[in-house]
């Protein structure tokens, strides 16, 4: 058992043991119903530690409304049956440039304390057989935000999907975000962000990632 130190040194990094999102196996065993109940029962309890008082007229709706905001918004790409179809298109045109869709919104939540990272993701691939619709892509970031997240892990999904649909490993991910972990708890850093970036195939070379960061940057 860890002691209080350990534990908080450990949910100030970003360890992670997998690509996959570290889920139970019967993770999905309760219908969401089940699911918000349960949170709202032991929300209700947490609010009461804190002294609040949950007769008031203001209160006395949000363990529900917590509950439900947990299992039905922010937290809904937990579920793979809510992973969004993500239809490829023969490239007709045979497009074979670099192909970028920018300033995707992210808004996601730190596993380690459950607070907001928000930002926006810049991705682009370049295309061989297949192109994917460019709102496709908005929809995957956004499915793989709204679960508990760690940056770099969020990154690393997000590219392997792109590769393994589009059938090419020509993928490049940037993820910008500040995390509300580090600005509204512990440092209180307000003006600090956190840039990952994944890639493979050809944005291995130098010229042609910089030619990426020069298009995002303009």
């Amino acid at each position: 058992m860890k002691n209080k130190e350990q534990i908080e040194i450990v949910g100030d990094n970003h360890f992670s043991s997998s690509i996959e999102t570290p889920l139970r196996t019967d993770a999905f065993a309760k219908s969401d119903d089940e699911k918000i109940e349960n949170i709202q029962h032991h929300f209700a309890k947490i609010m009461e530690e804190l002294g609040l008082d949950l007769t008031d007229d203001s209160l006395s709706g949000t363990p529900y409304r917590f509950a439900k905001m947990y299992v039905k918004e922010l937290f809904y790409g937990l579920n793979p049956k809510n992973k969004p179809k993500l239809s490829v298109f023969d490239n007709k045109y045979e497009y074979k440039k670099m192909l970028i869709e920018q300033n995707i919104t992210i808004d996601s939540s730190c596993e380690h304390h459950f607070l907001p990272i928000t930002g926006h993701a810049h991705i682009a691939y370049i295309p061989k057989d297949k192109v994917i619709g460019l709102s496709k892509i908005n929809r995957l970031v956004d499915y793989y935000s709204h679960r508990p997240q760690v940056q770099e892990r969020l990154s690393l999904q997000i590219l392997k999907d792109l590769r393994e649909i589009l059938d090419t490993k020509d993928v490049i991910v940037m993820i910008t975000a500040k995390h509300l972990c580090v600005s509204s708890r512990g440092i209180k850093d307000k003006d600090s962000f956190t840039t990952t970036i994944e890639y493979d195939g050809c944005f291995s070379e130098p010229d042609l990632r910089n030619q990426f960061f020069r298009i995002i940057n303009k």
